[in-house]
């Protein structure tokens, strides 16, 4: 079982780490806001990664996954949803103080609602609960060793990609810097769409 447990963590970790709609969206908020205002963003991710696969490893989530009107649905909100964060991105401007005080931080609710009609999480972890299904014989305990693990590694990874825009926003000095950055976290979150229907 601590082989299992290992692979388990640098899947998750690989998983979690790897770009995507949400990585964009938290290194777009560790530029504008920084990591402590991030961390709603970081926890509503992370929380709800966490519960969509605990769903799944008590067999929920492939039986929501087995109804292709359901999955279509899924997809298409997720889809809809990721246009309108890109957006909203993609049209912010730089952090001036008159701005900032206009803009607020991705809540805990976004993070989440990410998660939640993203149909390639829903895949992932439909495939991590089947894949590490024979770490123990309780469905119960499978879903919570599973939440347990990627809430860990959703919060580390995501507040490696906050801080690494926070890095980033220390050399963009100009409005026309931050617009092209904008531009590009926007244009990453749009690029994840079309992994969601590939």
């Amino acid at each position: 079982m601590p082989d299992q447990i290992w692979a388990l963590i640098v899947f998750a970790l690989i998983a979690t780490g790897s770009p995507g709609g949400a990585t964009a969206l938290a290194t777009a908020s560790g530029a504008r806001f920084g990591y402590r205002q991030s961390l709603p963003l970081i926890l509503g991710i992370a929380i709800a990664l966490a519960l969509l696969v605990a769903v799944s490893g008590t067999s929920l989530a492939a039986t929501l996954q087995s109804t292709p009107f359901l999955s279509s649905a899924i997809k298409a909100i997720g889809s809809a949803y990721l246009v309108w964060l890109a957006l909203k991105i993609g049209f912010a401007g730089s952090p001036s103080a008159a701005r900032l005080s206009e803009t607020q931080p991705m809540s805990f609710l976004v993070g989440a609602a990410l998660l939640l009609v993203n149909p390639k999480a829903w895949a992932m972890a439909v495939g991590v609960a089947s894949s590490f299904s024979n770490l123990v014989s309780d469905p119960l305990l499978l879903g919570c060793i599973l939440a347990a693990v990627f809430l860990v590694c959703a919060y580390v990874s995501l507040s490696l990609w906050v801080l690494a825009g926070g890095f980033v926003a220390n050399f963009l000095r100009t409005d026309w810097h931050w617009h092209m950055f904008n531009g590009a976290m926007a244009l990453l979150l749009l690029i994840s769409i079309l992994q969601i229907w590939i």
